[in-house]
């Protein structure tokens, strides 16, 4: 059965074409479950009128479903609440000068 640490290792290959930074430095992953061989994965953009929400979503599926164990992967794009850059990691502040 896959972890969390599998399913966020997967997803620090879901990068943001624009700032180059995966969505889990950038602190648009809020969160993971996993219910046996199925995970779900909410995620956000950085705001609302970004077009990628579909291409990412398509990634979620793709790396996580490569994981031993996965059968599905649900993603579900959300605004509520709405990132901000305090959400990112130190490291991706630090590259993106914050």
């Amino acid at each position: 059965m896959a972890t969390i640490d599998d399913v966020e290792d997967a997803l620090s290959n879901v990068i943001d074409p624009e700032l180059g930074l995966d969505f889990l430095e950038l602190g648009l992953i809020y969160e993971v479950e996993i219910e046996g061989p199925e995970v779900y994965v909410t995620f956000t953009l950085t705001s609302a009128g970004c077009p990628i929400g579909p291409q990412v979503a398509d990634q979620i599926k793709e790396y996580v479903g490569e994981i031993e164990g996965v059968e599905k992967v649900h993603p579900k794009m959300v605004f509520t609440p709405p990132w901000t850059p305090e959400l990112m990691s130190e490291d991706a502040k630090f590259a993106l000068g914050y």
